[in-house]
Order: C-alpha cells, then sequence, then structure tokens
C-alpha cells in the first residue's frame, strides 16, 4: 500500500472548490485546507504505482488546481 500527501496550490479564490472536489476522488482519504505556500493538502492511497499515477491524474485535472508536490510516505 502506498501512502502520501499531496500539497496542492489552487488557483485564486478556488481553494474551497478544489477541497470539496477532491473529497470525491476514489484514493483521496482526506482533505485539508491549509494556510502557507500551499491551500489544500490530500492524503492518498494506492494499490501500487500504476494506480497512483492514475490518482495523480485525477487530482491534476481537478478544477481549479493550479500546481502540486506529491510526498510519499516511507516506512523503514
Amino acid at each position: 500500500m502506498l501512502n502520501g500527501y499531496v500539497l496542492i496550490q489552487a488557483e485564486v479564490g478556488m481553494a474551497k472548490d478544489v477541497g470539496k472536489a477532491l473529497g470525491d476522488v476514489d484514493g483521496v482519504t482526506g482533505v485539508d485546507m491549509v494556510t502557507g505556500p500551499y491551500d489544500v493538502i490530500a492524503r492518498t492511497q494506492a494499490d501500487d504505482f500504476e494506480q497512483l499515477g492514475g490518482l495523480m491524474n485525477r487530482i491534476q485535472t481537478v478544477d481549479g488546481v493550479a500546481r502540486t508536490l506529491t510526498c510519499s510516505v516511507l516506512h523503514f
């Protein structure tokens, strides 16, 4: 199982809409609005890298998403 965080910069005035839309994306397990250089953080979960790639495509094509940064969780 691949867990991660996707840090999202939204277009001006679109952060709330982006957050709401991400809640309906399969593979997004949680969404938080934040302050700072990013507007929204999505917690994600995928079975493998192929599924993760599809999930990232769905997130990046949500209306109002300007830029993303994906941080995968590592287990030691």
